[in-house]
């Protein structure tokens, strides 16, 4: 792989500034943002003085802790537009979730929020190894999704060549970075294994292709993921962070040179550390739950919005700011079965290591009599789909989740191309229980 360590001179000064400069800044910003949301917003001038507290005690950004939390459901309740801190014509543009599970949240941006974003998406993309010239393949779905324009935005304001492709049409992705010649693509990572798949089916070596740099995010995954997207392709895979309640992607990202965590663009967004059950801060180190409060956000400010991605916050290395460690899990996708807490990305790195399978997976819970159970759907490699080899590889994925995990499963090794393929996140759990 290339070496893509950027010059430290094109960096952006407060990326390397003292830890002293950015807590002053992030003081001086959280309390011109919590002026700016109990001024504007009913729901938190509301919460503020219920809670009774004001933006004039926050004297410390340890006092952040007095203030009440923002959850998810407070953008459902608030739908569409009652959460904005400025009037709705001064919202440049609007993004939404798919609103599967209910009303969608709605997000707002104005034009500072838009350059913001773009900025801070052209300094992840710098810190991953992409650089100004180079042809960026976007493969995040455009739309009310904040992954593809985000992504778009932040390579033309790097002084890149985008190649806004989308999602799907995964014959022609790979037709494309083929022709085109891309040096970086942003995608899902487990769509990504969808293009390396699609590689191998059209009889191409994915080394010998142009791209050098893998920008992942928009779900969890694994180090052992990043292993086999770098082994396959010689390029560097690396870690992007973001949530439209947030801002989108760029909210934290990876240093190609360490890939030791993701650096959180402190002197934009306050993150803190809490117990998921009390709320209680922890010390930096301790894991739990990722809180955001937004710093410079005009549209849509955010005061301790609780994330439910589950992580840690350790000391900066390649940047000043403080890393997030790679995302573990989501207290909401926590599967708790038999008493045992099991995150999808657990099951993954158990897959990933097991000889004989390719690294699609889908886990389905179902119940046994009177206990729930856990099923994992894996495939086959096409040089290991004999029923010897399926039945070593389920032994030995059962054996490794058992030991690691904590479970006992049941391991379904179909043919190749089995399990269900993404256009973009992957359903990594289907749950079946009280069904059968």
């Amino acid at each position: 792989m290339k070496d893509l360590t950027p010059d430290r001179s094109s960096l952006d000064p407060i990326e390397i500034a003292s830890v002293d400069e950015i807590r002053a800044l992030q003081l001086q910003r959280l309390k011109a943002s919590l002026c700016h949301a109990y001024e504007n917003v009913a729901m938190y001038r509301d919460r503020f003085d219920a809670a009774g507290v004001h933006p004039d005690e926050l004297h410390s950004l340890s006092d952040l802790a007095k203030f009440p939390f923002t959850h998810k459901s407070d953008l459902r309740d608030n739908y569409p537009f009652g959460l904005f801190a400025v009037p709705r014509e001064q919202i440049l543009r609007v993004h939404a979730s798919s609103g599967t599970t209910g009303k969608p949240t709605v997000v707002g941006y104005t034009k500072r929020d838009i350059d913001t974003w773009a900025d801070l998406v052209a300094r992840s993309m710098r810190a991953s190894g992409t650089r100004p010239g180079d042809l960026v393949h976007v493969a995040y779905g455009y739309g009310l999704f904040t992954g593809g324009l985000g992504a778009h935005y932040g390579a033309e304001r790097l002084g890149c060549t985008v190649i806004p492709i989308s999602g799907g049409m995964t014959e022609r992705q790979v037709t494309l970075i083929e022709d085109f010649r891309p040096d970086t693509i942003m995608v899902t990572p487990s769509y990504m294994l969808n293009i390396l798949e699609q590689f191998h089916k059209q009889g191409l070596d994915p080394r010998d292709c142009s791209l050098s740099v893998g920008i992942f995010g928009a779900e969890p995954w694994t180090n052992a993921m990043r292993a086999e997207v770098e082994a396959a392709f010689d390029m560097h895979a690396v870690d992007i962070y973001g949530l439209s309640e947030i801002m989108g992607p760029g909210v934290a990202n990876e240093c190609v040179e360490t890939k030791d965590g993701l650096h959180i663009w402190e002197d934009h967004f306050y993150p803190e550390i809490i117990d998921p059950e009390t709320g209680a801060v922890l010390p930096d180190g301790e894991l739990g739950e990722l809180v955001f409060t937004t710093l410079t956000k005009e549209g849509l400010p955010m005061v301790r919005y609780r994330t439910r991605d589950l992580t840690r916050l350790l000391p900066g290395t390649a940047r000043s700011m403080r890393r997030m460690e790679k995302i573990t899990g989501r207290s909401d996708d926590m599967i708790i079965l038999r008493g045992v807490n099991v995150f999808p990305s657990q099951v993954e790195e158990q897959v990933m290591a097991t000889g004989g399978l390719a690294p699609h997976y889908q886990i389905e819970l179902f119940t046994a009599g009177r206990m729930d159970a856990m099923r994992v759907h894996v495939e086959a490699m096409p040089d290991a789909a004999d029923e010897l080899s399926r039945t070593a590889s389920a032994r030995m994925l059962s054996k490794r989740i058992k030991d690691v995990v904590g479970v006992s499963s049941e391991i379904i090794v179909g043919d190749p191309g089995a399990v269900e393929r993404s256009q973009g996140k992957a359903k990594r759990v289907v749950d079946n229980r009280n069904k059968e």
